[in-house]
């Protein structure tokens, strides 16, 4: 039954998202907080899907660690649950991504809508002055900066390496930096294309101020904070006792 709701998951969102395409090009002559909104309304709708379909809950603790003002978040990154997710979960933001995404059909325009900081990976020292001038103008427009430092998604129970850029957005702009870490990797595995019922664990860390540190000490703080986390959210036991790791043992036709 697992496959059959994967698979129905799928084209339910290939389905609708073209359509809702069309809506969020009508949505571009408007103000970018206008068309943010207008945007999230389709991976909310696959967020709740995922609830209702394929029975992923889920549990926020620290929420009330959100700043008011907008802030750049540095997230763990393992599926692409939280990608989704997180448009319910956070207020408005905007993701740093690789220009190449841009390219995409449909999905990569709408992306184009959102505001996104795109840079070239190739050109490091343009991409990392792009990111302080863009980051610095999206957070004086209200919107919150999503990083996910270790750069793609990453296998649970496994540690990438942390770049700088989110913490130098944030260091440059005197910005805070929110740590946020979660175990979406047990239930949907990165380039999977089953989703596993269960429940995802999101905890957001205290806000960290940046005034006084380079983005060296503040990744280091980061991570420090993320991987303590990821060592209660995703222990070893849990990891091979997994929906993911036990894979097509969990489907019983339920």
């Amino acid at each position: 039954m697992i496959h059959v709701r994967s698979l129905l998951y799928q084209v339910i969102l290939v389905v609708v998202v073209i359509p809702y395409c069309a809506l969020v090009y009508c949505a571009a002559p408007f103000s970018r907080q206008f068309r943010w909104q207008v945007i999230a309304g389709w991976p909310r709708f696959a967020f709740w899907l995922s609830r209702h379909l394929l029975g992923i809950d889920y549990e926020v603790r620290g929420s009330e660690h959100i700043p008011r003002e907008p802030c750049v978040i540095l997230s763990k990154h393992q599926s692409a649950w939280e990608t989704i997710a997180y448009t319910t979960i956070f207020p408005p933001h905007v993701y740093v991504l690789k220009r190449e995404l841009l390219w995409l059909p449909f999905l990569g325009w709408g992306l184009a809508v959102m505001s996104p900081i795109a840079i070239n990976r190739a050109d490091r020292k343009r991409a990392m002055q792009r990111l302080i001038e863009l980051g610095g103008a999206r957070l004086k427009q209200g919107f919150s900066i999503m990083v996910y430092p270790e750069g793609t998604r990453i296998a649970v129970g496994r540690r990438g390496i942390y770049k700088l850029g989110g913490a130098v957005i944030a260091v440059q702009n005197g910005a805070k930096v929110l740590p946020v870490a979660h175990n979406a990797g047990l239930i949907w595995p990165r380039n999977s294309f089953l989703k596993f019922p269960g429940k995802v664990t999101v905890v957001i860390g205290p806000a960290m101020d940046t005034k006084g540190l380079t983005a060296e000490e503040t990744m280091r703080r980061v991570e420090d904070w993320i991987e303590g986390e990821m060592a209660h959210l995703a222990p070893p036991e849990a990891i091979a006792s997994s929906p993911a790791a036990l894979g097509y043992a969990t489907d019983k036709g339920a």
